[in-house]
């Protein structure tokens, strides 16, 4: 004997969401607006998050302290320069054209330093806003990227809101998006070249479908061979731009490669190919030429400053190459040079910091970065509040969606193994290469806010999971699951709502700040 579950909301308005639900489905009209208002909508809110007060404080936060100058001088002179002593007190205070004209040696390659450089650019070196304006425009892009990914994994309006609408509230990408560090653009880059390698997916399957049944009745021992791929060009160039933002773009690259051949594979043994795998390999051999020589084209591309100035660190040191280095110009040999000393900076870089962050403790949030902190009494300096100011930035992400994302993750990969779900394997693969190479250096300094890059990768899992709650658990209907996610959600836009002060540096009284300290490493 079963008893019947009562529905949790009357007949009157259950038939009514369902007839505002088939309604909807039977216009293409609406369908076709809501394409486009959906991710206006999302995106509108991402922009108001990263662009309100953008400019507060006026002081270089964290490492702005130098990439501002680095990017405002690279931008002036094609490099970045060196900087007095007491550079960051007079350049706030206005003084900015004080670079001393000699190269500075700096380790991230340069593209993330030009697009903070064309924001000071538009708003003057001055302008704090200036200063974030391009970490908040790519921000923003970043979210609607999300959304396009999203609907190409899915074909829902409903699940891409949700996975860009969970991006769009998350401390993490906010505060990346409102600081002039480099990570929100190489995050920016990594979502675009996964978005072009899943277009390069559906591209490729439909030609080698259509190849194929050009030739019914046939055995096909070998399948055909495709040059002709537009969106995996797209890709390597975007991991190429990822890539001359900061390094760890390489294994993006990489991993974009990885699943271009596999894909390639599996559809070659789906549609019958006898040889499926040597066919893989020729294939992946011309896959390569693809991706990899374009992503090497843009990352030299971005060193164009340095190549066509003279003042550029190691720019004119002298080198006495020997082998297949010789035969290269002068500029790239000093080029390779560099490169080197980069290299050995970033694998040796141990030097301690109190926010430092190993990627072991990344999945639980022990220990995330505080960007800015400031406490003034009441009447300094505008301060209203009786109790007197506290002014924070963390990049603490949303605890609930990140801990939710990470425990998604986990079921997304145990999904996978028992279904084999194409669309898994994306999001898989982007959290793959956003996160386990942070594992091979335990001793390295590093930090929570690298996690942002994994953060797009985080919410799609969550969305994934999240739909299937929707979908009914087992014990429960349908619409219990749809509510239990409805209130999920709720509960994550209450809670950014709680942190978003400590986000993006509003004055709060202290026992406030004190109350987002939930466990003692936040602080």
């Amino acid at each position: 004997m079963t008893t019947a579950v009562p529905p949790l909301l009357p007949p009157v308005e259950q038939t009514r969401i369902d007839r505002w639900r088939d309604a909807l489905l039977a216009d293409p009209r609406g369908m076709r607006l809501w394409r486009w208002l959906a991710p206006a909508l999302v995106t509108l809110v991402a922009a108001v998050l990263r662009l309100i007060d953008i400019g507060n404080p006026h002081q270089l936060v964290f490492d702005e302290t130098y990439y501002v100058k680095d990017s405002y001088s690279q931008w002036v002179l094609g490099y970045p320069s060196t900087w007095p002593t007491d550079a960051d007190a007079r350049f706030t205070a206005g003084d900015t054209d004080i670079y001393t004209g000699i190269g500075s040696y700096v380790v991230h390659p340069p593209l993330g330093r030009i697009l903070i450089g064309a924001g000071i650019a538009l708003f003057g070196p001055d302008s704090a806003t200036g200063w974030r304006i391009s970490a908040a425009v790519f921000g923003t892009a970043t979210v609607l990227l999300v959304y396009l990914l999203a609907w190409h994994l899915s074909h829902s309006i409903a699940f891409s809101s949700v996975a860009s609408g969970l991006i769009a509230v998350d401390g993490l990408g906010i505060v990346m998006s409102r600081v002039a560090l480099l990570d929100i653009f190489l995050t920016f880059f990594i979502v675009l070249a996964f978005w072009f390698a899943v277009l390069d997916r559906r591209r490729t399957g439909d030609r080698l479908d259509a190849a194929l049944d050009a030739r019914p009745g046939e055995t096909h021992t070998w399948g055909p061979l495709l040059w002709d791929r537009p969106w995996l060009l797209a890709a390597g160039a975007a991991a190429g731009a990822a890539t001359a933002v900061k390094w760890s773009g390489l294994y993006v690259l990489a991993a974009v490669g990885i699943y271009a051949v596999v894909t390639d594979a599996l559809a070659r043994r789906r549609v019958g190919i006898v040889q499926w795998p040597m066919d893989a390999v020729r294939q992946g051999l011309i896959s390569f030429v693809v991706l990899v020589p374009i992503s090497v084209v843009v990352y030299l591309a971005s060193w164009s400053g340095w190549l066509f100035t003279n003042g550029g660190y190691k720019r004119e040191v002298p080198v006495d190459s020997t082998g297949l280095l010789s035969l290269l110009p002068q500029s790239l040999q000093r080029l390779w040079v560099y490169h080197q000393e980069m290299y050995a900076f970033h694998v040796g870089l141990v030097t301690p910091h109190s926010y430092a962050s190993p990627a072991w403790q990344w999945p639980l949030l022990i220990r995330p970065t505080s960007m800015y902190w400031h406490q003034d009494q009441a009447g300094v300096d505008g301060c209203t509040l009786p109790s007197g100011c506290t002014e924070a930035i963390s990049s603490i992400a949303n605890p609930i969606i990140w801990w939710a994302g990470i425990a998604a993750s986990i079921y997304l990969l145990v999904r996978f193994v028992m279904v084999r779900d194409w669309r898994f394997a994306v999001v898989l693969t982007g959290l793959a290469a956003t996160y386990l190479p942070w594992l091979l250096y335990p001793e390295r300094t590093i930090f929570q806010f690298y996690t942002v890059a994994m953060l797009p990768f985080l919410v799609l899992a969550l969305t994934f999971a999240l739909r299937d709650v929707a979908r009914g658990v087992k014990g429960a209907s349908r619409l219990s699951g749809q509510v239990i996610v409805l209130a999920f959600l709720v509960l994550c836009v209450g809670v950014s709502a709680f942190w978003y002060p400590v986000w993006a540096g509003l004055p709060v009284p202290y026992e406030f700040w004190r109350l987002h300290n939930w466990l003692p490493t936040w602080i």
